[in-house]
């Protein structure tokens, strides 16, 4: 398998869900167990066409579910897109007038990012429908044949086919070493990737960048002799990830930098190899495309006056966060996405790739109570935020100037709520507290003292300790602390991180740092039987137990990157949801996708009995 990169944010509009089993909390385990989860990415994704300058913008289809990465056929009859509105990501086409819509793939796998052949009669794709990680496939249109054209370690992306038809080019990060971000935030993965060029046949494997860092978006010229691309450091891959609907001005009155900063274009010429750099102005500058005319166009994600921009002539096209665009043959039209809302939904109903399980995405660091009818979330990592399961109502429970609140958990009685109340991330070093509340956000008292950074906390089912972790000047690890008497007693002693307490009292669970990589582990309550249960490389995190302590959900990266990161406007976008017995194993994959995706919670169901 391909080990590649996630490990879910740890710093990290709806719709009703009628068939979730709300009734089913109670003595009973549900037909269809049912996990909530967030997702940090764009809510709300939709399609538009508009003239070249971005004038006469209108929807290509009224629809509610997230289309994106739409390209133009050569002959301008079809435009082929990604769409979720089945489910999972698949390939579909349509008219430019928005009628005849059709399926072209159904596979409960990832199926994105696809490219017309010059003739038209053939799309190339990404897929994860190998292995799970990303691929590029081939799908003949008029038989409906597919088949994979690249394969084996790393990720493939962005496929572009040549106009003379002889050459594909991708992005690709095969080969390259891990690297994490440097700013602070080193549970985070840079991505890494150059440019390379195949036949379609799978022959002729061409590198054409060695940048060290990070190449990508490949277009052709019109003469099929250079290709063109964007470039930038492997810490910028991080720190040009994320992007706002929010003006500049009002991200400084939130006390958050306005996104800056700059990439630059280059135009490699495929036989020689010869790289050179595109004039432009500084801004940070994604998704090139070479249009009949030669005009060189270009996304630019930051400041106000983010858009689309045409090169040589400085005009712009549409305004805002547009990601993808794909021109009409004749250069008059452009079609591409539009984020409509990178807000994380309430509640919303998600797809899940094994039918027994339900998935519903709500805000960051879900917790329900033991009735399952009151769900605590963190939001913007400064307030606890109550929501009603099944609808998109918030109501703020506690926020307190200058500090953080997140990782809440409830008392088994359902009548206090643990949580962390400090610093966290990059001013980690400025302490935190497990404080308590009561469900109502008063009575704020904290438990824990000292110089040291402590949080996550959670319960044991007793209710009458809990486990958290610690790290400062007093030492580092997992401690438990009797709620009679305010003892502490030291659990572990390494970089141990995400404590969760087993409904069945045997076992905690938590995340290990080791030198590669962050693994789950689980040890006894007297610190004893201490067992790995995911491997090396994968950067697994976010465990959380099954109401019953068989089953345990958890965030993977071992699927890697699906896109280019600065197009999925994700901080890490390779994080999927998985499933594991309580011994790691018979591990199951619930997401595939190119958002972020992690922090899961189940919805309580039964009371459970010792293993």
């Amino acid at each position: 398998m391909k080990q590649r990169t996630r490990f879910f944010v740890i710093g990290l509009l709806g719709a009703l869900l009628p068939a979730l089993k709300i009734s089913a909390v109670g003595h009973e385990k549900p037909t269809k167990p049912s996990i909530a989860l967030t997702r940090i990415g764009p809510s709300s994704i939709q399609l538009f066409v508009s003239d070249a300058d971005g004038s006469a913008e209108r929807p290509l289809l009224n629809s509610d579910s997230r289309d994106y990465n739409p390209v133009w056929a050569p002959d301008g009859q079809w435009i082929a897109f990604t769409s979720e509105r089945n489910g999972s990501a698949d390939l579909y086409r349509v008219k430019p007038d928005g009628t005849g819509l059709e399926r072209l793939t159904d596979s409960p796998n990832y199926d994105d990012q696809a490219d017309f052949s010059p003739d038209g009669q053939h799309l190339v794709f990404v897929s994860t429908r190998a292995d799970g990680t990303a691929d590029l496939w081939i799908r003949d249109l008029r038989t409906r044949h597919e088949s994979p054209l690249t394969t084996g370690p790393g990720g493939d992306f962005r496929p572009a086919w040549s106009p003379d038809g002889k050459w594909i080019a991708f992005s690709s990060d095969r080969g390259t070493k891990l690297e994490r971000d440097g700013g602070g935030q080193w549970w985070v993965r840079l991505q890494l990737a150059d440019i390379y060029i195949i036949h379609p046949d799978g022959s002729g494997l061409k590198r054409v960048t060695n940048s060290g860092n990070f190449c990508g978006g490949p277009r052709w010229t019109r003469d099929s002799s250079h290709v063109i691309g964007y470039c930038l450091s492997s810490e910028e891959t991080f720190a040009y990830r994320s992007s706002s609907d929010a003006t500049d001005e009002a991200l400084r009155k939130m006390g958050r930098a306005p996104l800056k900063g700059n990439t630059t274009l280059v135009s490699l010429d495929v036989t020689t190899l010869e790289q050179t750099t595109i004039t432009a102005p500084p801004g940070i500058k994604s998704l090139p495309a070479v249009l009949n005319d030669g005009e060189i166009a270009y996304i630019r994600k930051d400041s106000d006056d983010r858009g689309l921009f045409y090169n040589s002539t400085g005009k712009k096209g549409p305004a805002g966060l547009v990601r993808s665009p794909s021109w009409s043959p004749d250069g008059k039209l452009v079609v591409y996405h539009r984020f409509l809302s990178l807000k994380s939904a309430s509640w919303q109903e998600a797809w899940s790739r094994n039918s027994r399980y339900e998935l519903v995405n709500t805000k960051f660091l879900p917790a329900f109570d033991p009735s399952g009818k009151r769900l605590i979330v963190t939001v913007d990592n400064t307030a606890l935020v109550q929501i009603e399961p099944g609808r998109n109502a918030e109501q703020t429970v506690f926020r307190q100037e200058g500090k953080l609140a997140l990782s809440a958990d409830w008392s088994p009685q359902g009548d206090a709520i643990l949580f962390g109340l400090g610093q966290y991330f990059r001013n980690r070093a400025q302490g935190a507290q497990v404080a308590m509340i009561k469900p109502d956000g008063s009575g704020l008292r904290e438990i824990t003292s000292g110089a040291n950074n402590n949080g996550y906390p959670s319960y044991a089912p007793d209710g009458k300790r809990f486990v958290y972790r610690t790290f400062g000047p007093e030492g580092q690890g997992l401690r438990v602390m009797n709620l009679d008497d305010g003892r502490v007693t030291k659990l572990t002693e390494d970089y141990d991180n995400f404590p969760r307490w087993s409904p069945r009292r045997d076992l905690i669970m938590f995340v290990r740092r080791l030198e590669g990589s962050f693994a789950i582990f689980t040890i006894t309550p007297d610190g004893k039987r201490l067992k790995r249960l995911t491997n090396d490389g994968s950067d697994d995190a976010h465990g959380t137990w099954s109401p019953d302590g068989e089953w345990i959900a958890f965030a993977s990266a071992r699927m890697g990157f699906k896109d280019e990161a600065l197009n999925t406007d994700s901080p890490q976008p390779y994080g999927e949801i998985f499933l594991m017995r309580y011994d790691g194993t018979h591990v199951q994959q619930l997401t595939d996708n190119q958002w972020e995706e992690g922090t899961p919670a189940w919805l309580p169901w039964n009371k459970t009995t010792q293993r």
